[in-house]
């Protein structure tokens, strides 16, 4: 309804206003000015009522204006109207809502009359439909485009180390948008970042019952969780949950062939990859899962022509030719290898672990300049990561002096005080300088972050070789059985402890410990028969490079290192990279041969880099990484972001 005044006609000369009511029954003129109408009911001296239509939710808030107390009716609708009805206003029915048969059993008889009357109360209890409640609920839900933009920001506060504003941010989108999955996953990942687990895991299980459990990347996310904190059954149903939910998940598929593969159930992760083939279709990272299967059973063709299939689904995937590449390398096909490097930095030419797994190559076939030059190139591209900075400290220690390494060191714990391996290797390095005190505190760093990870395992194995070195046997026997606790797979740390026993004479002791070695150790049994014709089908998604290096046979868990005596290397180097024992090569005059990369030209034109000043960048001081980032994706000072 829309109630439009106007004046008298210049033919009419009446003093008093004129009110017009439009209704769907009047001319074309009226019609024109009243896009929606409807009919009203309303009250003539005869008590003739109109029938009452039912409300349209399109019509305008100005259909729902209550004429004031004092108005009287003009004489368009009747002169001589009695005072009392004079002084009742047009009822007005609010949309959606009718008079229930209750209201209308109250009032006893169902004329017309009696209607009118009933309304008349009914709209003075009722709110008015107006445009400012209109505008307060749009308040409490936002548009959906302010969900996406909300995780987008809070993405940037998480990379940018700012969880707390981080986390404020994703508690706002989950009580705007509880259905919606990503809120969940999002802080989640926030939480597991800051080491809250027991408060990861109640956003989950909300998230998992807000969504009625039908979104499979909460489920998933909520099994890697379990799964990094060692429940491996809880795990197992999450990832089972998360396929049930959507079985063409390849991320649950992968995930959980993983696990499967990080618990010795070769024949289970295979055929759970299976299942990720054969209802997600094809992906680099389920080829290059299963190549890294068939290197580990010597079917070193097979596992060729997977991770050919695999770069065939993605000529970009650098952690392809990455796992492609290190196959090489435990085969000392030392050319095809460098060949393998130079696509991965082709197509990633940014990655750090592709240059730091190059310049790792390197070193090992003993071309130290290359490989100096490799690592530098990654730290010119990758300012803020410790990694490469460690493995150049270990380089420049063994052909040039412990002062540059340290310097190295130094820098890379400014950068991330957090890095275990830094403090391991720069500990490390102190003891074989002779600084055993120093070398303790560093070591001490190292297990303050965090005491239950790898790298823990392996600083205190590392610490208990040093205690056996300077004769302090008991703090040794206590820090050996430290770290089988934490990883009772260790060769080295078996090994080392039973030499410390024989060492002592305890003959029968040392027996005994290299005994327990073979009992507990978990054998991995591999079917060579397995034949599934995975060629010819296509493939899913994954975790990360760093899972996919893990898969390859581990030289910590295996044999001694040839750098260090009863330290394994892998003590000193970064979870997330190769170690830099992991094969013996020679050099086969690699110089020699022409591959048709030329490096600098490449740095030159596509990295913007000069081959001559990348010491420049070792000799800029250090920028941690837990600080805010420079580039303002959003507005700062008071102004805050819409939602």
């Amino acid at each position: 309804m829309k109630l439009f005044t106007s004046s008298s006609s210049s033919s009419s000369s009446s003093s008093k206003p004129n009110f017009t009511l439009f209704t769907a029954s009047q001319n074309s003129n009226s019609k024109a000015l009243s896009k929606h109408p409807f009919k009203v009911p309303y009250k003539t001296h005869h008590h003739h009522s109109l029938s009452i239509p039912q409300c349209s939710s399109l019509q305008t808030t100005q259909a729902l204006v209550d004429s004031p107390s004092d108005a009287r009716p003009t004489k368009d609708f009747d002169a001589g109207v009695e005072e009392e009805e004079e002084e009742e206003a047009l009822v007005v029915r609010r949309p959606v809502k009718e008079v229930s048969d209750a209201d209308s059993g109250e009032l006893g008889v169902n004329s017309s009359a009696v209607i009118d009357a009933s309304l008349n109360e009914f709209a003075k209890r009722m709110p008015i439909f107006e445009p400012q409640r209109m505008e307060s609920s749009a308040g409490e839900k936002p548009l959906k485009v302010n969900l996406d933009l909300a995780l987008y920001k809070a993405k940037i506060l998480t990379r940018n180390f700012r969880y707390e504003e981080a986390q404020e941010t994703l508690e706002k989108c989950i009580n705007c948008w509880p259905e919606d999955g990503r809120a969940y996953v999002a802080l989640g990942k926030v939480l597991s970042k800051q080491s809250r687990t027991v408060e990861a895991r109640d956003v989950y299980a909300k998230g998992c019952q807000a969504t009625q459990g039908e979104n499979p990347y909460i489920w998933q996310c909520w099994a890697v969780l379990e799964n990094k904190v060692g429940n491996i059954g809880k795990a197992r149903e999450l990832f089972d949950a998360a396929t049930v939910a959507d079985k063409k998940h390849i991320a649950a598929w992968h995930g959980w062939a993983v696990l499967e593969l990080k618990q010795g159930n070769i024949k289970k992760a295979r055929h759970l990859l299976a299942k990720g083939l054969k209802f997600c279709g094809g992906n680099e990272y389920v080829y290059q899962t299963l190549a890294l299967l068939e290197a580990r059973a010597t079917r070193y063709e097979q596992a060729r022509n997977l991770f050919r299939q695999a770069t065939k689904c993605n000529p970009k995937s650098c952690a392809s030719w990455l796992s492609w590449a290190q196959m090489e390398m435990q085969q000392e096909n030392n050319l095809a290898a460098r060949k393998l490097f130079e696509k991965a930095v082709q197509a990633s030419p940014k990655n750090r672990f592709a240059w730091h797994v190059w310049g790792v190559f390197e070193a090992n076939i003993d071309n130290i300049d290359k490989a100096r030059k490799l690592l530098k190139i990654g730290h010119a591209l990758n300012p803020r990561d410790p990694v490469l900075l460690q493995s150049l400290g270990l380089l420049d220690y063994k052909h040039s002096t412990a002062n540059v390494a340290r310097s190295l060191f130094r820098k890379a714990s400014l950068i991330d005080p957090r890095h275990q391996p830094v403090w391991i290797a720069w500990g490390w390095m102190e003891w074989k300088e002779g600084n055993i005190s120093t070398a303790r505190e560093y070591y001490q760093r190292a297990l303050a972050i965090n005491s239950t990870t790898e790298s823990a395992a392996r600083c205190l194995q590392a610490w208990g070789v040093l205690e056996q070195r300077v004769g302090n046997l008991s703090a040794a026997r206590r820090l050996f059985r430290s770290s089988l606790n934490i990883n009772s797979q260790s060769y080295v740390t078996w090994m080392t402890w039973a030499q410390l026993e024989d060492d002592q004479g305890n003959s029968v002791r040392a027996e005994e410990i290299r005994n327990l070695y073979f009992q507990q150790r978990t054998e991995v049994v591999d079917d060579a028969s397995w034949v599934m014709g995975f060629l010819d089908v296509i493939d899913p998604a994954l975790d990360s490079i760093k899972r996919l290096f893990n898969l390859e046979q581990n030289s910590y868990n295996k044999e001694p290192s040839r750098y260090s005596p009863g330290v394994n290397e892998n003590a000193i180097e970064d979870e997330e990279s190769v170690s830099l024992s992991s094969g013996s090569y020679s050099g086969n005059d690699l110089e020699s041969v022409v591959s048709g990369f030329d490096l600098d030209k490449f740095i030159r034109e596509v990295l913007s880099l000069d081959p001559e000043k990348l010491d420049v960048f070792l000799e800029a001081p250090p920028s941690p990484r837990r600080i805010e980032s420079t580039r303002r994706a959003f507005r700062s000072g008071n102004k805050k972001a819409a939602t």
